[in-house]
């Protein structure tokens, strides 16, 4: 391919020199028809004597310099008196001149693509006097384009997304080649793009570079992704003209065109009745195609004996639905239940509502499996009541529990002796009645607090926990007994009936309307007539005061 790129500039190259100099020499002749002169006294107007612009193939081949263009002034006669002289933006370097005939020739290969164009001035000399005989002159050499740089996609390699199902023609990225020859010469730099590869799916508009979809229904979940080779040629896509290529990926992106659906038309799940509330029973997903947002879905229990027992929710980050209890499960009440569930999208797209419901429907049966249970007691807390005065052995009360398994194994009772420590208590291992083991004082301890213990017999280590509350009623079985030790002091000439000292008595028992007291002096000191004691009877406080009075 790069022998043939060669081959066709050296013919470019040759054809557009011969051009050239076939320019120079008719426009050589028709200036020779009119040759400017000087007279004494007077100087007839002059045309200017240099071409205003030169042209030259750019990316010259050959060895020898090639020829640009020929100065020459109609004041030379050809013998030698006029030289040339070149200056200006290559002179010397890439341009030089035959100071005797004018001759121009590039000694260089020369670029189009790095320096379009040059200006350099021109004179003729007196070689004698190396006086102007012409006045100085600009001109131009231009260097003219081959078609020598192929197109090429700067911004390439593309990368692009488009709507799967999208309907055809629909715009996916534009690509641009850019052609570094002279868009203003020839058709060098004049692109059309072709599709080398990514048909019958994609399409590139041939001028704008514009892709499109070719087929209707581009299916994300059969494909997602298509790798296109687009190319640019130059020379309005003719045979000869250069070529750059770049791809493109296009990704299909997701819409909701898929409804979701379980992958089984009915579930069984086992779980232990044991299981708390709250507790995960099962998790269960529908499986949907699409992806990202259009992927989401929500569930719910739309029928089903288990509304209410059990609940479905969804994992945002699974999406699954994750159903718990709550409710407690007792297996000897119900062993079974039976759920009706619908997963659903939660962002439906109407354009795809022809297709179906955008939904699906499954059967969650949830079996509840027995497990053996501790005894349970027919109450939480029992409350009983028995008199300080009861004798060892007296009823207090009876406990009843049972295994609520189907078993249904007999139960043994006993008292967890760190709530009796003193042991105060008995209960029939078989009966559950619990009796005194020992007096009781109700000034001591007023209400026992004790756990009662509920033990399978088939199994010891199935254990079940009743509390009891135990108060103790109150008798008179204390005397009263005075507050404190009085210690009184009177005055010799305390006036008689003057109160001296108030007295009060407690009593350890605990009536429901309080103690009431009566005060009297012993015999002893009834006889000592200077003192009396005043009994406030009648008065029903805790606390009676008395008073005694000095005569």
């Amino acid at each position: 391919m790069k022998l043939g790129k060669v081959e066709f500039c050296h013919f470019l190259q040759i054809l557009a020199l011969f051009l050239c100099l076939s320019g120079m020499n008719q426009a050589e002749v028709s200036r020779s028809r009119s040759k400017p002169y000087f007279q004494s006294g007077r100087t007839r107007t002059k045309r200017s004597w240099v071409w205003n612009q030169f042209f030259v193939l750019e990316e010259y081949m050959g060895t020898d310099p090639l020829y640009v263009g020929k100065l020459h002034s109609d004041v030379d006669k050809g013998d030698g008196s006029i030289k040339y002289i070149l200056s200006g933006e290559g002179a010397s370097s890439i341009f030089i001149i035959d100071e005797n005939t004018g001759d121009i020739h590039a000694t260089k290969r020369l670029d189009r693509e790095e320096q379009a164009y040059y200006t350099l001035r021109a004179q003729a000399l007196d070689r004698l006097t190396n006086k102007p005989v012409e006045p100085e002159s600009e001109f131009v050499i231009k260097i003219q384009d081959i078609n020598d740089n192929e197109p090429k996609f700067l911004d390439g390699p593309y990368t692009a997304g488009v709507p799967e199902m999208s309907p055809v023609g629909t715009s996916v990225v534009q690509v641009t080649a850019t052609d570094a020859d002279d868009p203003t010469y020839g058709n060098s730099a004049r692109v059309v793009y072709s599709i080398l590869q990514g048909q019958p799916y994609f399409s590139v508009e041939p001028k704008t570079g514009i892709i499109k979809t070719a087929l209707p229904n581009m299916d994300r979940e059969a494909k997602d992704q298509y790798l296109l080779v687009i190319q640019a040629k130059d020379m309005v896509g003719q045979n000869g003209g250069l070529s750059g290529t770049t791809s493109v990926t296009v990704t299909l992106t997701d819409v909701n065109d898929n409804p979701p659906r379980f992958p089984r038309r009915s579930y069984q799940y086992n779980v232990p009745e044991s299981l708390p509330v709250a507790s995960v029973v099962a998790r269960i997903k529908a499986a949907d195609a699409d992806v990202g947002p259009n992927a989401e879905m929500e569930y719910k229990i739309v029928d089903g004996d288990g509304l209410g027992v059990f609940k479905i929710s969804v994992d945002k980050d699974t999406q699954e639905g994750i159903i718990t209890i709550q409710k407690e499960l007792d297996f000897e009440a119900k062993t079974s239940y039976t759920l009706r569930i619908e997963a659903a999208n939660m962002h439906v797209d109407p354009r795809f509502l022809s297709l179906g419901p955008f939904s699906d429907m499954t059967t969650v049966k949830i079996i509840v499996e027995d497990v053996d249970e501790p005894p349970v007691f027919t109450s939480r807390l029992y409350s009983m009541v028995v008199s300080e005065a009861a004798k060892v052995g007296t009823i207090i009360g009876t406990v009843a529990a049972h295994d609520p398994d189907a078993s249904s194994s007999p139960v043994r009772y006993s008292i967890d002796r760190n709530t009796d420590l003193e042991r105060y208590f008995n209960i029939d291992a078989n009966s559950g009645v619990i009796t005194t083991a020992k007096s009781l004082d109700r000034e001591t301890n007023a209400v026992h607090n004790i756990t009662v213990l509920a033990m399978e017999s088939q199994n010891p280590a199935q254990i079940g926990r009743g509390y009891v509350a135990i108060t103790i009623l109150d008798i008179n079985d204390n005397a009263p007994e005075f507050a404190m030790e009085y210690e009184t002091t009177v005055c010799e000439n305390a006036q008689p009936g003057q109160v001296i000292q108030k007295i009060s008595a407690i009593d350890k028992d605990d009536p429901p309307n309080g103690h009431q007291f009566y005060f009297s002096l012993t015999a002893e000191a009834a006889n000592n007539h200077n003192f009396t004691l005043q009994d406030n009877k009648g008065d029903v406080t805790p606390y009676l005061s008395g008073a005694v009075n000095l005569y």
